[in-house]
């Protein structure tokens, strides 16, 4: 018997009548809007074999009756997304035939213990307030898929029993407290898909031996202390699409050999101390998949690699076909590839990383030279950040073909020449940075030009226009010459905005004429020439009036 009111808005509790439905085996009420504790009637489901209350209201500690009496069936059992508080409790670790267990997005605290089920398939403790160490038990489950236990408070060192888990494709680690050194046997985990240990306090060197045929699509050690060279084993991980080793203390030279990796989608090697130049590669097959690229803050010199560039085949197209979004590492269950972008001028995380996000971020290093016109060849290009060189010459006007690129940062540079005026094509940029060059000339009009603000051109003495105070011309302001000879020579294209000094030297000259009109009419007692004139002024002054209003 089977109960599936998953995504019916129930808004409210789960009511008491449930607790005589003691023959039900499956019971779906997942996305329904429940609110309040933890309803009590569900324990009384002794039949119970799968159970998901997850994406709900449901807040507050869950009241323990014995569950591991009354759910000995249970194989299935989902309570994420909720607000639940206080500890998990311990019979939930001790149900005898659990395979499914995924507690992920509340506020459980307390520690871990250790689980009675020998058939766990895959345990989802992610984003809690969980504590202490790994218990050895869990690492010791022979058909476990699946462990998920990031952004928690876990601590100690990850013990090489680990390796035990020998069906494990998911092991997900990242954002906790864990410390010491990476067991070496994790590269031989021949199912393994995804390795996240990011934004741990793990240290030493890498020293994991990649297998040959390694399975692996997804590699985070970035955010520790790793020290030493990049391992030059990961050469084996034929199918790795992401790699990221950024914000750690690896000392070594750029290592161009990744771009044999097929697949590579994402290279992070940000905030190490890498150095030398980035050697420019004649091999065309090196890096053809690449859509993001981050390389700063490091102390990488030389010209910028324009071999190198060359070879990002990926990045010269603009997928941006109908259908479902693409993802990189898009196959990975329970796991979203997160990643931390320095794109618009901010540091940001994407939860889940688009192929159509293409971004090159060499900032914050020691390079030198011009900025290759190829880079305009990137035409699925959103960020491109080069900032804090050396770099020289000027803005290449190739970048007007980078219709997608939201992001342009090459602030603190040498570059010098004017902006081009071709850059005001670019109507998806949203942040633009310039500052600190040698920069001059008039800031291109139209478009997003018109939405920067100053600190976008400050430290660039010799720019002029909007919105600095310094002005590009005479078509910055406001025209003070019109008379209304020009005024009447211009009727076909003119603008309609009439400067009031001409306005007012016309009055004034107006009035001197009128007044000598005037003295000569007394003088020759002539009041019919007069009143012609009149009249004749008259209808030229209308005849103009109804032109202007006509026009304007």
């Amino acid at each position: 018997m089977g109960l599936g009111l998953g995504g019916v808005n129930f808004t409210g509790r789960i009511p008491e009548s449930f607790s005589y439905l003691t023959s039900l085996q499956i019971l779906d009420m997942s996305f329904s809007n429940l609110t309040g504790p933890f309803p009590k009637p569900i324990w009384n489901l002794t039949s119970i074999k799968f159970l998901d209350l997850g994406g709900n209201n449901l807040n507050g500690q869950i009241e323990c009756l014995s569950c591991n009496q009354s759910w000995t069936q249970l194989e299935y059992l989902d309570f994420s997304s909720n607000s639940l508080t206080g500890l998990i409790p311990s019979c939930i670790f001790s149900l005898p035939s659990l395979t499914n267990l995924d507690l992920s997005n509340n506020n459980f605290t307390g520690k871990i213990q250790d689980f009675k089920s020998k058939t766990l398939e895959i345990v989802v403790l992610k984003h809690n307030q969980l504590q202490g160490p790994i218990p050895k038990s869990l690492l010791n489950l022979q058909s476990l898929e699946y462990l998920l236990l990031s952004q928690n408070n876990l601590s100690g060192q990850i013990d090489s029993t680990i390796c035990n888990l020998k069906t494990v494709k998911v092991l997900d680690l990242g954002s906790n407290n864990l410390e010491g050194s990476i067991p070496q046997c994790l590269g031989e985990m021949s199912e393994l898909w995804v390795l996240d240990l990011s934004n741990n306090s793990l240290s030493g060197t890498i020293n994991t031996t990649f297998r040959i045929g390694s399975q692996l699509n997804t590699i985070k050690l970035d955010r520790n202390k790793l020290q030493g060279k990049v391992p030059p084993s990961l050469i084996n991980c034929t199918d790795l699409e992401l790699l990221d080793l950024g914000n750690n203390e690896l000392i070594d030279t750029f290592p161009k050999w990744l771009g044999a990796l097929p697949s590579l989608k994402v290279l992070i090697l940000r905030t190490n101390k890498l150095q030398g130049p980035v050697k420019d590669s004649r091999n065309e097959k090196l890096f053809a998949q690449l859509r993001v690229i981050d390389l700063s803050s490091n102390g990488f010199s030389g010209n910028l690699p324009l071999n190198l560039f060359e070879n990002f085949e990926a990045m010269k197209l603009i997928d941006e076909k109908n259908g479902t979004p693409r993802y990189v590492g898009d196959r990975n269950i329970y796991y979203e590839c997160s990643l931390m972008i320095t794109t618009k001028g901010l540091y940001l995380e994407f939860v889940r990383v688009l192929t159509t996000n293409i971004v090159i971020n060499l900032s914050r290093n020691k390079f030198e030279g011009h900025i290759p016109s190829i880079i305009g060849n990137f035409f699925g290009l959103r960020t491109l950040n080069l900032s804090n060189n050396g770099l020289e010459g000027v803005i290449p006007t190739s970048l007007q073909h980078l219709s997608v690129l939201e992001s342009l940062d090459l602030s603190f540079n040498k570059i010098d020449g004017e902006i081009p005026q071709q850059l005001a094509s670019l109507t998806s940029l949203e942040v633009l940075n310039l500052s600190n060059n040698h920069l001059v000339g008039c800031i291109p009009k139209g478009n997003q030009f018109a939405t920067f603000e100053n600190s976008s051109y400050q430290g660039n003495d010799g720019l002029r226009g909007f919105p600095l105070s310094k002005s590009c011309g005479v078509d910055d302001e406001v025209p003070h010459g019109t008379t209304l000879v020009e005024l009447d020579q211009g009727e076909e294209g003119d603008s309609p905005m009439i400067s009031w000094q001409a306005v007012l030297m016309g009055y004034g000259c107006g009035l001197i004429i009128g007044l000598s009109v005037i003295y000569i009419m007394l003088s020759t007692q002539n009041p019919a020439w007069f009143s012609r004139m009149v009249e004749e002024l008259e209808h030229k002054i209308i005849s103009r009036m109804k032109k202007h209003k006509k026009r304007y």
